[in-house]
């Protein structure tokens, strides 16, 4: 692979500046991986594209690669940015009140720094700081918030909704990182031009709902259905929404506009297939059984033969389509083993 062989001394010369700022071999590790003779490695962290750099904090990979300038000065400033600290310490109390209220804010009280709780709550700020905003309190600062001991609390986006508590044990990584993680990763993400290849990497096809820019209400709809409906699916299929101005041609590929916003359409990297009527999206498990029928095969095979037997009316015939669903939008940006060619002529240009 040409970039490879163009990135490596880059690579090297980049990790030989961070060795010297952080001489410690636990601090930070430059590491490469030569996914010809190593494909097990290359597949069990999906690398479909080559070079590809990913980032580890405490044996974890983390969900957003290195997708800045390939110079010795990007990586290494990146390195620099990734070690400073994620949490910011609060000093008064009253800095609490002044949060920036339209983020997401997990914010720890603890007795002291140099503690087993603080250590853990550091670990997953670490690896969610960009997806929340952390702060912590310590020692009499903190006090008035520590009534029953050191304390965690998740303040969610609105001026005046409620803070939850968290209630599990503070040494226990899994437990918090879980915690935090669904406090911080909404159920329903946006989906825009600077993160659709990310989520893509994840691997799981998308549910997206399409919708005006200010129509916050069919957004707040489409929220509370996947809720409601579709929690026991979270890890099958990637909730999204997108502005419908900003993503015109995805629309084009299901034969809409703008105009016809709302919409809901499952992409699954090969086709798209579009959810018959928003107007039915609160319609007890109408929503949950358009991605069920994903799973099964049911919507693809539709396209093709029409209803199922099963969904026909007794006398009705069956209407053979013979015609393919939409071609996903999203296809040249999902994990394929040629997927790497397509980036190479990107970088190329």
């Amino acid at each position: 692979c040409r970039f490879s062989q163009m990135l490596h001394p880059i690579f090297e010369e980049a990790s030989n500046v961070i060795k010297e700022e952080y001489p410690d071999k636990n601090q930070v590790v430059f590491a490469r991986v030569d996914c010809d003779q190593h494909s097990d490695i290359a597949q069990r962290y999906r690398i479909s594209k080559y070079p590809t750099l990913k980032l580890f904090r405490n044996g974890m990979m983390m969900k957003r690669e290195y997708r800045g300038q390939r110079s010795v000065t990007a990586i290494a400033d990146y390195i620099r940015q990734q070690k400073s600290n994620p949490i910011r310490e609060v000093q008064d109390l009253e800095e609490i009140n002044s949060l920036d209220r339209s983020r997401r804010n997990i914010v720890g009280y603890f007795e002291q720094k140099d503690s087993d709780n603080y250590r853990t709550f550091e670990r997953v700020a670490n690896i969610l700081h960009d997806d929340c905003v952390f702060l912590s309190a310590f020692g009499a600062v903190s006090k008035a918030e520590r009534f029953s001991g050191d304390n965690v609390i998740y303040k969610p986006p609105g001026e005046n909704a409620p803070d939850m508590v968290y209630l599990g044990s503070l040494t226990n990584f899994d437990l918090i990182y879980a915690w935090t993680q669904d406090k911080c990763v909404p159920l329903v993400r946006e989906i825009t031009f600077e993160n659709g290849e990310e989520l893509t990497e994840e691997g799981l096809p998308f549910l997206i709902l399409f919708h005006m820019k200010d129509d916050l209400g069919s957004l707040e709809k489409f929220q509370q259905e996947v809720a409601r409906q579709l929690i026991s699916e979270k890890g099958t299929i990637n909730f999204l929404h997108a502005d419908c101005d900003k993503f015109r041609h995805p629309l084009l590929h299901i034969q809409k506009t703008p105009a016809d916003c709302p919409v809901i359409a499952i992409d699954s990297f090969k086709h798209m297939y579009v959810f018959p009527d928003f107007s039915d999206l609160s319609v007890p498990g109408k929503l949950k059984q358009f991605v069920l029928d994903l799973h099964s095969g049911k919507l693809h095979r539709e396209f093709h033969h029409g209803p199922d037997p099963t969904d026909v009316a007794p006398g009705q015939p069956i209407q053979d389509l013979a015609s393919s669903p939409p071609e996903s939008s999203f296809q040249k940006l999902a994990p394929s083993e040629h997927r790497y060619t397509l980036l190479r002529e990107k970088d190329e240009l």
